[in-house]
């Protein structure tokens, strides 16, 4: 197993997608499926129901995905501290923040400068992983803090605090004929076409929008998955369907589409901070950080 393997795999999860996820590595596509196949003989398993038309996680590729992204965060911790070790910075220490898609990143960038005047010995390396990877890589110890959703699963061993309480915002065309409204009910949106995030990316966030339409009654019909705001907005605005994202995702407002909140219940998400149960004085201080700048947000 090496890490081409393990970059090829969670692409391909991330994407569905064999030929968007080779365009992602920068690779061939034959490349990225082999890599798949050799990982899958290794493990023992399938990672992918495959047909000419679609891809689909498996169970064990469905398991082993937070597995994966805690090990290639493991890779980059280590080879960040082989650099600074080789440079002869002894006495640096590494700190490996996980974030979660549509987190509230303007949140982590005002904080992550004020942690580097504070911890000036401290290598900072921001890590893109979702909210279940992120609480295996933490009782593993390859982060040390991370922000995601929260999931409603088991967090033991781990610590959570909320950081804020975000709506979920449609995003409508500027000629729909719901444009006008100024708040939406799941029910107003039952069997009409959604476009949203992948539910191996944020799952939390994605039971919990499956909950607000279950308790009104409506059904819930995600037609396309895209892994960034920008990718819904723009599929929207080719006239695909109707987005559905989380406030804090939107740092604009996209030309030609209309941003309206839903309404009614389970309709709200909370974005957490996750930290090891006894965290290094480094987390302790990002955590602080964050804390305070999201109290100062909301008032």
């Amino acid at each position: 197993m090496d890490r081409i393997e393990l970059e090829a795999f969670v692409a391909v999860a991330e994407e569905l997608h064999f030929g968007r996820a080779a365009t992602r590595l920068h690779r061939g596509q034959p490349t990225v499926s082999d890599a798949v196949r050799r990982l899958e003989r290794t493990v023992g398993g399938r990672l992918f129901h495959r047909t000419s038309r679609q891809v689909a996680l498996t169970d064990l590729g469905a398991a082993l995905l937070p597995d994966a992204h805690a090990a290639l965060a493991q890779l980059r911790r280590f080879q960040q501290r082989g650099r600074s070790l080789a440079a002869g910075d002894q006495a640096r220490t590494t700190l490996v923040v996980g974030h979660a898609e549509y987190t509230d990143h303007e949140l982590l960038l005002r904080c992550l400068p004020q942690l580097r005047d504070r911890c000036p010995d401290v290598t900072i390396v921001p890590e893109a992983m979702s909210t279940t990877a992120q609480l295996t890589a933490l009782r593993a110890a390859t982060i040390g803090l991370g922000i995601g959703w929260a999931t409603g699963g088991d967090v033991i061993g781990v610590r959570a605090r909320v950081l804020s309480t975000e709506r979920f915002m449609a995003l409508v065309p500027a000629d729909h004929p719901l444009a006008g409204r100024t708040e939406l009910n799941a029910s107003e949106l039952s069997s009409t076409g959604l476009l949203t995030w992948p539910h191996q990316i944020n799952s939390g966030l994605c039971d919990r929008l499956l909950s607000a339409f279950h308790i009104s009654g409506a059904d819930l019909q995600i037609i396309r998955t895209a892994d960034s705001v920008h990718s819904i907005a723009a599929h929207v605005a080719a006239g695909t369907g109707i987005g559905i994202t989380i406030e804090s995702a939107l740092d604009h407002q996209p030309p030609g589409l209309r941003i309206i909140p839903l309404t009614g219940p389970s309709t709200t998400a909370d974005q957490i901070v996750l930290t090891p149960v006894q965290p290094s004085d480094t987390t302790a201080a990002l955590l602080d950080l964050l804390l305070d700048a999201s109290a100062q947000s909301r008032r």
